[in-house]
């Protein structure tokens, strides 16, 4: 049986826990996308200069487990006199910096190649359209290559976010209260597995589904122009137009 007075009284603790899994989620996910932007422009160039550096970042990271890349960070960096006396310091001995920058780099090596696979698949006969009317290349990139590459991206990207908020759970190994610490503190504190553990399933659940429908309502959004019905409903407007114009 559930102890639901047991589960009424933690859920201040859990919604607490989820309040630092949005944080952790959002800002890395955003600073990775930020940074994965630049980064699959030179992913996807043709210099090697540009190339091969990015993806020895991307080769790396994704080669290796995000927590070993946490514990790195978080403990190994520490080990160094030079980081310990550098102005990084203050942040480097932070959990929450740790956790944050790990998550940062991690969603920033796999986005990098998600929007790199995009861009290489962008149709040619749509930059030359561009040049051909005279766009210069920051006039191609914003309104043409970078649009389209985005509305490629999307549904792999709209899975990665849902991989980093399941990826944020390994915070809790260096000291950050998010929702599975707050599990394993109800599980310690009291012994009992469906308050505890399956409360935090049912948070990162409710969360799968919300970031889940918010990106399946971007697809619906960005992606609108390759639904059949609404190009069926575009070509019958056209046409009554027309009807119209010639009546």
């Amino acid at each position: 049986m559930i102890n639901w007075s047991l589960v009424v009284e933690m859920l201040p603790a859990f919604f607490s826990g989820l309040q630092m899994t949005l944080v952790l989620l959002v800002t890395s996910a955003l600073a990775g996308l930020v940074l994965a932007v630049p980064l699959a422009v030179a992913r996807s160039a043709h210099s090697r200069l540009a190339r091969w550096p990015v993806f020895g970042f991307t080769y790396v990271i994704r080669g290796t487990p995000l927590l070993v890349q946490l514990f790195i960070i978080y403990y190994g960096l520490p080990q160094f006199g030079l980081i310990r006396n550098s102005t990084l310091w203050p942040l480097l001995r932070d959990p929450w910096f740790c956790a944050w920058l790990a998550f940062t780099l991690n969603t920033t090596a796999y986005t990098t190649e998600i929007f790199a696979g995009a861009i290489r698949t962008t149709p040619s006969g749509e930059i030359e359209a561009a040049r051909a009317m005279g766009l210069s290349r920051a006039q191609v990139f914003r309104d043409v290559f970078w649009p389209g590459a985005w509305r490629r991206a999307l549904p792999q990207y709209g899975n990665e976010v849902v991989q980093l908020m399941h990826a944020t759970a390994l915070a809790s190994t260096v000291t950050i209260v998010e929702i599975l610490r707050v599990g394993r503190d109800v599980y310690t504190n009291y012994l009992v597995l469906p308050e505890s553990f399956g409360m935090a399933a049912v948070f990162y659940l409710a969360l799968t589904v919300t970031i889940t429908l918010i990106f399946r309502a971007l697809e619906r959004h960005f992606l609108r122009h390759l639904d059949p019905r609404s190009s069926a409903t575009t070509v019958a407007a056209q046409q009554t137009g027309i009807q119209n114009v010639r009546a």
